[in-house]
């Protein structure tokens, strides 16, 4: 392969290997609380509240991968990784929140909605910079990274 294109997009291959680990972490603990034996009628069983855990995870993921390669190739690698790996933190979060109280896993669910948010923003940004340059020559790939690189630490804020 190409090492200018390797460059382009090692950032992007590291986060979803990243996130296949992780998605194989939530499978074990899924396997792990169905071997337990212990039934509880009242709540949810430990079991029930990591496979709905887990199972949530599962519904976003395809989005995650796909905006995360669509915001990275088209807009901005570096702020897209970062955004990635936030994602992948809160999931983590999400994941752990839910397996206790449900109300625990709510800042990681919001969280991650404003990142899925900004890997949209990012993929829009890059698709219609890539319509400008073909049918009005127009380039503004350096405005929209440094905007990406500037707004993407203020996802941290809460």
């Amino acid at each position: 392969m190409d090492q200018e294109v390797v460059e382009h997009i090692v950032l992007l291959v590291i986060v979803t290997l990243l996130s296949v680990v992780q998605n194989a972490f939530f499978a074990h603990k899924v396997e792990e609380e169905s071997k337990s034996k212990i039934v509880q009628r009242a709540v949810p069983s430990a079991f029930e509240r990591v496979f709905n855990a887990n199972q949530n995870c599962k519904d976003a993921y395809p989005t995650f991968l796909a905006l995360l390669w669509c915001a990275g190739l088209l807009c901005s690698q570096a702020p897209a990784a970062f955004a990635g790996l936030m994602y992948l933190y809160v999931r983590q979060k999400y994941f752990v929140g839910y397996m206790g109280e449900r109300s625990q896993s709510i800042p990681g669910y919001m969280l991650g909605k404003r990142l899925i948010c900004f890997l949209f923003l990012m993929s829009v940004a890059g698709v219609l910079n890539y319509y400008l340059v073909f049918f009005l020559g127009s380039d503004f790939q350096m405005y929209i990274k440094t905007v990406s690189n500037t707004i993407s630490p203020l996802l941290l804020i809460p």
